[in-house]
């Protein structure tokens, strides 16, 4: 893992897909892979952010944290998306960052990119599965690999049984619903486990 260069893109609106983005790049480092942390362009309105507290002091906490640009999805041989749900679907916030990605995509530079994705959303069935499924499609034209958690710790069932990547339910004070610090963690180790593998056989 220590070859694996690991790009982990998040959108977050009150907090709780940068702290699941922070856990994977805890994970990260500490299994030796090079990590870039960045945040989606934010497209909302700023009356429309200030009218939030939590969302205010969301965007005030993390000003300092870089900008995505799709020169990271070239640089990354692997990358780890943290996006809520709007229903069923990626913010629009995320949409405008996969849409950018055209010109990559045309000259082959997202093939084989290995991919895994996380979300969130207000309520246990509002949507977290369809949107990370959501966002596999879009890898799926992109060619990517993804790399799906499935069921193989009980980390996994902890935070809801999901095995399609880790979602979470955060109450209406913001604060996650569920313990889903070790499932994040557990995704971002396996996700650099499979661009670890795939790089070694390119290396051969």
């Amino acid at each position: 893992m220590e070859n694996v260069k690991l790009a982990i893109i998040y959108y977050s609106s009150t907090g709780t897909n940068y702290q699941m983005a922070k856990w994977a790049e805890e994970a990260a480092t500490e299994a030796g892979a090079e990590v870039r942390l960045a945040k989606v362009r934010e497209n909302a309105p700023p009356q429309a952010i200030a009218s939030n507290p939590l969302w205010q002091a969301h965007v005030d906490a993390t000003a300092d944290v870089p900008v995505a640009e799709p020169a990271l999805l070239d640089w990354a041989d692997a990358i780890i998306f943290s996006f809520p749900t709007r229903y069923g679907h990626v913010s629009s916030q995320a949409q405008q960052f996969l849409d950018v990605t055209g010109g990559l995509w045309a000259q082959g530079k997202l093939a084989n990119k290995v991919v895994s994705a996380m979300s969130s959303a207000q309520n246990p069935h509002g949507g977290q599965e369809a949107t990370i499924l959501a966002i596999y499609t879009t890898m799926f034209h992109w060619g990517a690999i993804v790399a799906a958690p499935g069921y193989r710790e009980a980390a996994l069932f902890k935070a809801g049984g999901n095995p399609y990547g880790t979602s979470v339910t955060v109450n209406q004070e913001g604060k996650m619903v569920e313990d889903v610090e070790d499932a994040v963690k557990l995704q971002a180790r396996n996700t650099l486990q499979v661009a670890g593998w795939l790089k070694a056989g390119q290396s051969q």
